[in-house]
């Protein structure tokens, strides 16, 4: 493996509406849809954050999706590093009409963040890393 890389790509959600959940990240996070498409049977929408794409997709003809609250196995969440004004960034989205989950606060000396609730239960960190 002296020649091997890996390169995160992408976060893969379920939703009850993808359409709708696409729109949500577009509008409160400035995300671009790139690509919206039918794949094996559910609508997908592709969201791209620079490099980093988010697919939304709904569910596919014989999937069962369950609902749960609470800490789970798995992916607890993801996070978006926040450059420039932080806490003014975190104004503007509770200005959209965002949901925080943990208002901003110093998580460290040098890490500042945010939780945001997304669409379909899923919890978003936003970070700024201090120098």
């Amino acid at each position: 493996m002296d020649n091997t890389n890996i390169v995160f790509d992408h976060v893969h959600i379920i939703s009850k509406d993808p359409e709708s959940a696409a729109t949500w990240y577009v509008e409160k996070l400035d995300g671009k849809i790139i690509n919206c498409q039918e794949v094996r049977g559910a609508p997908q929408v592709v969201v791209a954050f620079g490099d980093i794409t988010i697919i939304v997709r709904g569910q596919r003809p014989g999937e069962e999706v369950v609902t749960g609250q609470g800490m789970k196995w798995g992916t607890d969440h993801f996070g978006f590093r926040v450059e420039g004004d932080f806490d003014g960034f975190c104004d503007d989205l509770k200005e959209k009409g965002v949901t925080f989950s943990l208002d901003p606060v110093d998580f460290t000396p040098n890490i500042r963040i945010a939780f945001i609730d997304a669409p379909d239960e899923v919890s978003i960190e936003l970070l700024q890393r201090k120098e």
